[in-house]
């Protein structure tokens, strides 16, 4: 008794590591025996497209070192058990057999006539199961794309034995599947809705997220059982539309001169609105200023040849504020640093600067907008735009200005004194 309890101990722990395996299934599923529920034996999934696959069968040794004895059954429905023999292998550390039909396979490996391990498997054939894909709507839609897939398995249920008593149990076939695209676009819920519908986010009108394709695409669908693998697929051409445009530069001083550069897809017809009060029904509108100081939102709608429409808020546009500051040094030495008397400013439409000696003797004038305000460099430090230089010294200064915002700058605060230094 002793001695018995002795090699069961020692071979429990090899023994548990004997295993079975089906090279080229594709799948594994385990059994469900009522007459003994913690039995848990292999079903193996062969996909037989060609009604000509085979099964295959490996079983390794239980571990350790040594050789094993290999006897093979199959499960022979007339007897209700495992007592069709089919191959032994004497003293070797695996046996495979192959070319098997469906059924049920139990192989026993023994040393030395004590059998240290039983295993069951069984082997089934699956067929491709159905994989149809197509669009759902017949008529192309501008907002959403809907597609419709087909799927279910062709073997639907796969019959074994239970071995104590040969019932026959089932087990339902599983069909999964996944929706993909070339090139990659968005799909929601690929492999758990078999309709998707795409649409743009929020739907129309359509504003931000971009969900549509906006380029030609195939739509594949794969269905896979539990031994086979299918597939369906079609091309659709786009007939979205998606608005945008870049815009530059997005701040600045006024007048602030930008550029639309039209950037949709598929845009037939146009709508800029420029956000202050003024529309351009142009692909390409000439460069726009923006006059007044403030926050711009421009939009641009598009619409298709098919009638498509899309619209999007373009970028912000800041105009400065107007602002006027005015130094109290300059040193027109010809240094090129500090050599002009200019007041540093923002987003002014008009400026006018006088400047005169101690003595009242008028020195310097200026007036002007627009094209002569942007290209006025300031007072050189000549008197009366001549080539006589200014002394050194104390000057007194008046300035004017009016803003793009109708700010007015003319108060005590923009007449005082300069310091010439050469």
């Amino acid at each position: 008794m002793r001695l018995w309890f002795s090699i069961i101990v020692l071979l429990l722990p090899v023994s548990i590591l004997a295993q079975l395996s089906a090279p080229g299934a594709k799948s594994v599923r385990l059994t469900s025996y009522p007459s003994s529920p913690a039995v848990r034996d292999q079903i193996f999934f062969y996909c037989n497209a060609l009604g000509t696959e085979k099964g295959t069968l490996t079983a390794q040794r239980p571990g350790g070192t040594g050789t094993y004895n290999f006897s093979w059954y199959k499960w022979n429905d007339g007897s209700g058990s495992f007592s069709t023999p089919v191959t032994t292998a004497i003293a070797v550390t695996s046996s495979t057999i192959d070319k098997l039909d469906w059924g049920g396979y139990r192989v026993k490996i023994d040393s030395s006539g004590i059998t240290v391990k039983t295993l069951t498997g069984w082997i089934f054939f699956d067929q491709p199961p159905l994989a149809g894909a197509k669009l759902a709507n017949p008529l192309k839609n501008c907002y959403y794309v809907a597609l419709d897939g087909d799927t279910s398995s062709t073997v639907r249920v796969f019959y074994y034995k239970d071995p104590a008593n040969g019932a026959t149990l089932r087990i339902y076939n599983k069909i999964s599947f996944r929706w993909s695209s070339d090139p990659t676009s968005f799909i929601p819920a690929p492999d758990v809705n078999l309709d998707p519908i795409i649409r743009n986010f929020p739907e129309k009108p359509i504003v931000n997220i971009y969900h549509l394709p906006m380029e030609d695409v195939t739509y594949k669908l794969e269905v896979n059982s539990l031994g086979c693998r299918s597939e369906s697929s079609f091309l659709y051409e786009s007939i979205h539309v998606k608005a945008d445009a870049k815009l530059d530069p997005l701040t600045g001083e006024a007048p602030l001169e930008v550029s639309f550069t039209d950037q949709s897809v598929r845009g037939a017809k146009y709508v800029w609105n420029f956000g202050d009060g003024t529309k351009s029904e142009l692909a390409d509108p000439e460069i726009h200023t923006y006059y007044k100081t403030g926050l711009y939102y421009p939009k641009l709608e598009i619409t298709s040849a098919l009638g498509c429409v899309d619209s999007v808020h373009l970028d912000s546009i800041y105009v400065e504020p107007s602002k006027l500051d005015i130094p109290n040094t300059f040193t027109p030495n010809g240094d090129t640093w500090n050599d002009f008397f200019k007041v540093e400013s923002k987003s002014l439409r008009f400026v006018s600067m006088e400047i005169f000696s101690q003595s009242g003797l008028k020195v310097y004038g200026f007036s002007g907008e627009g094209e002569s305000l942007q290209n006025w460099q300031g007072w050189d430090g000549k008197i009366n735009n001549t080539s006589v230089e200014a002394r050194p010294g104390i000057y007194y200064y008046i300035i004017r200005a009016f803003g793009w915002d109708d700010v007015k700058y003319d108060s005590r605060k923009y007449r005082g004194f300069v310091y010439l230094y050469r």
